[in-house]
């Protein structure tokens, strides 16, 4: 019998495919405000300047730099303004019909309700994620996670971002779980594994394209169905 009992996996890339549902997202809202028609010659290069801005804005955010609304109010702004294009009002428009669109997107990382339906009846299932309240409910009620889920910890009800130990030790006390019984499951090396480590957690590391890294983890897996094992 594992000596798991609580598992808290992360999220986004972990089992919910942000790629592909932002990718899709974005690629509708391309054509949606005709930005060929504003001189942004594909929707590849827009998603790939969108890309970097948004990535940027949310290490600013982990770390405390900028608020949410800041984040919200940047990341498009930026984007467009890398091809000239000054419109508040535009982007303020993408960011509502993103945050609308993109949580509804349904894709999810191969395997994640195989492996979750094989776990439900023996552990408590936790989400604990950096992403913003509303919108990660959103995206397991509309992608079929939510049977599977007894609880959501985001950074933004939690009041500390991932790899913080404060975030840790706040959803232990919160779910009564113990750190000994407990499994951080994730993608991010940095803010997942290290952060739980730091925190006294055994750490499963999702590494689905084997990026080298030198870090001590506990369990290290490119496919979610290599979870069953360790849990055995």
């Amino acid at each position: 019998m594992s000596r798991y009992k609580h598992l808290f996996f992360d999220l986004d890339r972990t089992l919910w495919d942000m790629e592909r549902n932002a990718r899709e997202t974005l690629v509708d809202l391309y054509e949606k405000h005709d930005l060929a028609g504003r001189g942004i010659p594909s929707a590849e290069i827009f998603i790939t300047h969108y890309h970097r801005y948004n990535d940027l804005l949310w290490e600013r955010y982990r770390k405390k730099q900028i608020g949410k609304d800041t984040l919200r109010a940047l990341r498009f702004w930026q984007s467009l303004a890398h091809f000239g294009i000054r419109d508040h009002d535009l982007a303020k428009q993408f960011e509502n019909d993103y945050l609308n669109e993109a949580p509804r997107k349904t894709k999810l990382i191969p395997h994640a309700i195989e492996l979750l339906e094989s776990l439900k009846d023996r552990f408590e299932i936790h989400i604990l994620t950096n992403g913003f309240d509303e919108v990660q409910r959103n995206k397991i009620q509309s992608s079929g996670l939510a049977p599977y889920i007894s609880n959501i910890y985001s950074s933004e009800s939690c009041g500390w971002n991932k790899p913080d130990e404060r975030i840790f030790r706040f959803v232990l006390k919160r779910s009564g779980a113990v750190a000994e019984e407990s499994l951080m499951i994730g993608d991010d090396l940095h803010v997942d594994i290290v952060g739980a480590r730091e925190a006294g957690w055994d750490q499963c590391f999702f590494n689905p394209q084997e990026a080298m890294h030198r870090e001590s983890v506990t369990y290290e897996i490119k496919n979610l169905l290599e979870l069953l094992p360790v849990l055995e």
